[in-house]
């Protein structure tokens, strides 16, 4: 099962007794007409809130249509996607992870971008509070070389090649040094997938921290290789 989450920080200053007590009441109602003319309530709310040791955890879940065709009908259908989110203090920085369903089914980006800015409305009225952070092109370029035999796929973007936007190293080519280092005076490392030896587990992360989980997995044992590995690594 692939397991992905992307990583955001709450930039400006809050405790926890306040994001408990302005997230536990969060829920939104938005009325939706369907083509038979009933009218449906899709709910936006927080569920399953709580604190333990210091972390935050919670399940955003929102409603949505589908629309789908049957026999040459259009079908409507209601649907609920949940997801997970936790909040951690690191290194005097407060950090979001926001996990998401290998494919979306509904808002595109629902359970990463989306759920960041609906909790920074939550928390701040205001959707730039919370926001992206990046682990630099040297981290994953570093995380590489120390055990380059780890490593299953290397990306590259920002090439300055015309006509070519992304570089791709992946099998055999990942030990060779001279392709490698072709690639790096042509482009910066945007996505990299390696095995996490001490773990046992596949896992790729971009700079803009999105980080998936190839190898089984809870949904616990991820968020717990994500606090204590990953943002060690965020600049």
């Amino acid at each position: 099962m692939v397991l992905p989450a992307k990583i955001f920080e709450i930039k400006e200053e809050i405790d926890t007794g306040l994001i408990i007590g302005k997230l536990k009441d969060f829920r939104e109602e938005e009325p939706h007409r369907t083509e038979s003319g009933e009218t449906i309530n899709l709910i936006t709310e927080i569920l399953d809130l709580k604190l333990e040791r210091n972390e935050i955890s919670g399940i955003f879940s929102k409603d949505f249509i589908c629309k789908r065709f049957y026999r040459r009908k259009l079908i409507e259908t209601p649907i609920t996607e949940e997801s997970t989110f936790w909040i951690k203090s690191f290194k005097r920085r407060t950090f979001i992870i926001v996990s998401a369903p290998s494919v979306a089914r509904g808002v595109k980006k629902l359970l990463t971008n989306y759920v960041a800015n609906k909790l920074s409305k939550a928390l701040f009225i205001t959707s730039h509070a919370i926001i992206e952070v990046r682990i630099p092109h040297e981290t994953l370029k570093e995380l590489h070389e120390s055990n380059p035999q780890a490593t299953r796929l290397i990306w590259f973007d920002q090439v300055d090649l015309p006509g070519i936007e992304k570089l791709c190293l992946a099998g055999s080519d990942l030990v060779d040094s001279e392709l490698y280092r072709d690639y790096l005076e042509h482009g910066k490392i945007w996505y990299v997938v390696f095995e996490a030896q001490k773990r046992g587990v596949v896992v790729g992360i971009t700079r803009n921290c999105v980080v998936t989980l190839f190898s089984k997995s809870t949904n616990e044992g991820f968020n717990n290789y994500i606090f204590e590995e990953i943002l060690e690594l965020i600049e």
